[in-house]
């Protein structure tokens, strides 16, 4: 799931943001958000059966046979789009964390190239920003996260009888479950386990990608001149 994902959200990201800039202009701030968006919008639609296939391995011990199976069943019985169950609360996640994480860490890149009176940023620079981005992005969007969360499993724990809640609420009605049950900070659950996860992840991918894309391009530039 990860690898389709990432190359997906990258590629998108990276193609939209040069025809934005050739467009608008290279300082139109605007860029990254609209880039963020639309480039996270298609990954989480391309990769949300997977991540349910996911969430199920993760609720329940399952082979790959037995799972094959099951979900065989369900999109007998509810159809292709039962696959994309938990969608909403998803994009719901995952593009405002999209578009704060690569606004920010735009600004910050640009902050840090400033201060350290350099044209083009370091790989340190590159790190420092994609986790304080994903930090910030990864807390603004937890509640989203948590409902994501339950929406999905909902499918499997409905059909063992461990909930007295409909199978199909809404986004919102479940935001308003939780907080009747938990209070307000029930949105906010798996905080730390959240920030451990995000702000390395988000650190070595954004600097390990952009180390890689200015070494190919490095190469590339060497191959034209010669």
């Amino acid at each position: 799931m990860a690898v389709p994902a990432t190359v997906i959200y990258f590629t998108c990201y990276d193609q939209l943001t040069a025809l934005l800039r050739s467009k608008l202009g290279e300082n139109e701030s605007r860029i990254p958000i609209v880039a963020g968006i639309v480039a996270r919008f298609g990954a989480v639609t391309v990769i949300s059966p997977l991540e349910l296939i996911r969430t199920k391995m993760q609720s329940e011990k399952f082979s790959y046979n037995e799972l094959h199976q099951y979900v065989s069943k369900r999109v007998s019985e509810d159809g292709w789009l039962s696959l994309w169950r938990g969608w909403t609360p998803t994009v719901l996640r995952d593009v405002p964390f999209s578009a704060m994480y690569w606004y920010n860490y735009e600004v910050l890149k640009k902050w840090f190239c400033e201060k350290s009176g350099l044209y083009e940023p370091t790989f340190m620079i590159n790190f420092t920003s994609g986790a304080l981005s994903g930090s910030f992005a990864a807390v603004a969007t937890l509640p989203f996260d948590v409902v994501k969360t339950q929406k999905q499993t909902q499918l499997w724990m409905y059909e063992s009888h461990k909930i007295s809640v409909p199978l199909h609420m809404s986004t919102w009605d479940i935001m308003k479950n939780i907080v009747v049950k938990n209070g307000f900070s029930g949105l906010f659950t798996g905080l730390i386990p959240r920030l451990v996860k995000i702000a390395p992840a988000c650190a070595i991918m954004i600097s390990t990608y952009e180390f890689g894309k200015a070494f190919f391009q490095e190469q590339n530039a060497r191959k034209q001149k010669y």
